[in-house]
């Protein structure tokens, strides 16, 4: 079984190599030249210590409660511009027709590190300023660094997010293993991954979903055929070359994923 004290040593001895080695997927860079009506939609806050973008739920109403979703960005997000933060599923988020039908708050905070405990602190920080957020509806969500660290935001605080959705996060080959399956099993996550990644590889996602199955873990696993690295936006689209597994019959077998993701609570579990 892997350890907490192996989640923590991984910190101080690939902290360094993960933040310069995730790779840029194809399809993921920010769109260049002027800003598209979208990114408007994300608006910049000023914040000293994280640079972050909001965007609120559409037609407001401060009688409703709305959800939060975290939106970690990968290794291409990474500075302090409070720009390059925003990525692909960012852009399928602000979809008037998504918003429409979940309206949410999305939080898109930007940091030129991996994401640890301070960025995890930070984020608390902000959601809880938000007019009629619903607490009990945090989610978090991101890839390959972004994924990686919704896996670590998830242990830091096991109680805090409603659910998560990582893609591509489960670490790359060369990397100390970080995830301990005991500390999330309980949490509804939906992971995704392409099974010819070699930035991070597949069978670390594997091992993963084979773990939770052994906790009777609440896991799905969506599996890209023939996808490498660049699979980010089918975490929000979906794709008809993914295959969904369960790691036990906890798992919402809902196949939407927005929808699965705004159906999680923490008033569920209590």
């Amino acid at each position: 079984m892997r350890s907490l004290q192996l989640f923590r040593f991984h910190w101080f001895v690939v902290a360094g190599l993960l933040l310069a080695a995730h790779a840029i997927a194809p399809g993921q860079a920010p769109e260049a030249g002027e800003s598209p009506e979208w990114v408007r939609l994300y608006e910049p806050m000023s914040d000293s210590e994280m640079p972050y973008r909001l965007m609120r739920p559409i037609g407001f109403d401060p009688a409703e409660q709305y959800p939060v979703i975290v939106s970690l960005h990968g290794g291409g997000g990474r500075g302090t511009d409070n720009r390059r933060q925003l990525r692909v599923w960012n852009r399928l988020l602000a979809e008037e027709a998504r918003r429409s039908r979940h309206p949410s708050y999305v939080l898109a905070p930007q940091s030129p590190r991996l994401w640890d405990e301070w960025h995890l602190e930070r984020i608390k920080q902000i959601v809880v300023t938000l007019p009629s957020a619903d607490m009990d509806r945090i989610y978090v969500l991101g890839h390959s660094m972004g994924g990686h660290g919704s896996f670590n935001l998830l242990q830091l605080d096991p109680g805090y997010f409603a659910a998560a959705a990582p893609s591509a996060g489960s670490g790359r080959g060369e990397d100390a293993e970080f995830i301990d399956p005991a500390l999330i099993k309980d949490i509804p996550i939906w992971a995704f991954h392409g099974d010819k990644d070699t930035v991070a590889p597949y069978e670390r996602a594997q091992e993963l979903f084979a773990e939770m199955k052994s906790l009777d873990g609440n896991l799905k696993l969506t599996t890209f055929a023939g996808d490498g690295h660049g699979t980010a936006a089918k975490m929000i689209t979906g794709s008809d070359n993914g295959s969904t597994s369960c790691a036990s019959d906890r798992c919402d077998p809902e196949p939407d994923m927005l929808k699965w993701l705004f159906g999680r609570s923490l008033a569920d579990s209590r």
